[in-house]
């Protein structure tokens, strides 16, 4: 994990394998940042979605034992978003997750997508290693 202190906070950047660890544990709450449109697409099963565009940092889920990890597409917007959120002046931990869902997929772990034949929700599970 990176940290910056950026003058209203400290912004936290986790890996894929550390937000899929802490997931798996438990650990975090998960934001999805993207659209509604880019989520009812494809999304990391158990995420929450807040929309770049709608976010209110004082309607978040803070202020709990666990941290708050944002994603985006590529984590362009997550970062921006965290950052706002830090600006607001939320107390609480706030990260993005470097790479966005694009790392997420490309580091094989699962997610919940769409058949595009039937429209029916399809999971795709976390590749196997090695």
């Amino acid at each position: 994990m990176k940290t910056e202190d950026t003058g209203s906070g400290r912004l936290e950047t986790w890996t894929v394998a550390e937000v899929a660890a802490a997931l798996r544990s438990d650990e975090i709450a998960m934001i999805d940042v993207r659209t509604p449109a880019e989520y009812m697409f494809e999304q990391i099963q158990g995420a929450l979605l807040a929309p770049m565009a709608f976010i209110v940092p004082e309607r978040l889920p803070l202020g709990g034992d666990k941290p708050v990890v944002l994603y985006c597409g590529s984590s362009k917007r997550s970062e921006k978003v965290a950052r706002q959120i830090l600006a607001s002046g939320v107390t609480d931990r706030i990260a993005h997750m470097d790479g966005g869902f694009a790392a997420w997929k490309e580091a094989g772990q699962p997610y919940r997508g769409t058949d595009m034949a039937s429209g029916a929700p399809v999971v795709t599970p976390a590749a196997k290693s090695g």
